[in-house]
């Protein structure tokens, strides 16, 4: 007998596809996130102060039913972003648009935008309530959008079956009688039991044992394709974003520094951080290890970051142009990057040399 109630259509929202396929689920712009420091008394008088730029003027989209990759040194901004995007904290500046309506406008109210965008956290553990079964846990999110208990329980269990877990041995457990790799898959039902379009995955499975990790990717790219869903998928882990991805943002310092197909991305990287952080990925060819840093130093404090390109400080073909010229995100065959080679007329001596492949 099939257990609970059939959810073959979870991934459409109630009034279904406004835009058509061609249409971005998610188009992002210009946003922006800063911090305000502690002020001193002064500050406080007369106003000003430093801020974090933690986010500082991102524009990127989400087409349907990709998977969109996100990487980046730590304190690049990815997860900030990710947390703007879930409306988890209040941005700075900037408009998000859902599937042609912008959200928190009264045709898009932010309760429903969060019913179908969910998100999926690193720490499988501190995401779930210790005091809730997981049968209640991933009911939960259902019953606050009024859906009825039985039919959330019901919801459940299903989605239980679904991600590998038992209904019958694991609905009644408690998050610390799980695994990680058992909590991670519990979290993931629990994002997909209120119906989303979209699914954010924030370092959802860097805590993971290698096969442990390896089973819940395989589960995540199942899952996409039965329900239909949207990913944007967030890691350091390189390996992991290349196997997944069907697109790649590279973030630098709260900016967005290339963007493009995701074997493009790897195989020819336009931008000299993404040169640069794709040189650190591990090989097993002998021949092919890398024995001097492409990249050395920290990034620059958020504070207080450099003028122009943020990179220059750090960038091996950087030109005196790149201290005082702040790169646009220019768009040629498919990808985009933000660069002063790439960006024809902008003074870098390499700017007119630049040939892109077809």
């Amino acid at each position: 007998m099939s257990i609970g109630i059939s959810i073959d259509h979870i991934g459409a929202a109630t009034g279904g596809d406004r835009g058509g396929p061609a249409q971005p689920l998610l188009t992002v712009n210009r946003l922006v996130k800063h911090f305000d420091l502690k002020k001193s008394f002064i500050e406080t008088l007369i106003g000003g102060g430093k801020v974090v730029r933690a986010v500082d003027g991102v524009d990127f989209r989400i087409m349907k039913g990709e998977t969109l990759g996100v990487v980046g040194e730590s304190g690049c901004g990815k997860s900030t972003t990710a947390r703007l995007l879930m409306h988890l904290i209040a941005p700075s500046a900037g408009e998000i648009v859902f599937d042609g309506e912008t959200v928190g406008s009264p045709a898009l109210p932010l309760r429903e935008y969060r019913r179908q965008v969910q998100m999926v956290f690193q720490d499988s553990y501190s995401s779930l309530n210790p005091r809730l079964t997981i049968q209640d846990s991933i009911a939960f999110g259902p019953q606050v959008h009024g859906v009825p208990k039985i039919e959330s329980i019901s919801r459940a269990r299903d989605l239980l079956a679904r991600v590998g877990l038992e209904p019958r041995r694991f609905a009644g457990r408690y998050p610390h009688e799980l695994s990680g790799g058992q909590r991670q898959r519990v979290n993931i039902a629990r994002a997909l039991a209120s119906k989303p379009r979209l699914v954010i995955l924030d370092e959802a499975v860097s805590a993971l044992d290698k096969s442990v990790e390896a089973q819940v990717l395989n589960l995540l790219m199942d899952l996409k394709d039965e329900f239909g869903l949207t990913y944007l998928f967030i890691s350091h882990d390189l390996h992991v974003v290349r196997y997944i991805s069907d697109r790649v943002m590279v973030m630098y310092l709260g900016k967005v520094a290339e963007t493009g197909p995701a074997e493009a991305v790897f195989e020819q990287p336009l931008h000299p951080y993404t040169r640069a952080l794709l040189s650190s990925m591990p090989s097993m060819d002998p021949d092919h290890r890398t024995e001097e840093a492409a990249l050395v130093g920290d990034p620059p404090n958020p504070i207080d970051p450099p003028p122009g390109c943020r990179f220059h400080t750090r960038c091996p073909q950087a030109e005196a142009i790149c201290a005082r010229t702040v790169p646009s995100l220019e768009a040629t065959d498919g990808r985009e990057t933000a660069c002063l080679i790439h960006e024809p007329g902008s003074g870098h001596s390499r700017a007119d040399a630049v040939i892109y492949a077809a």
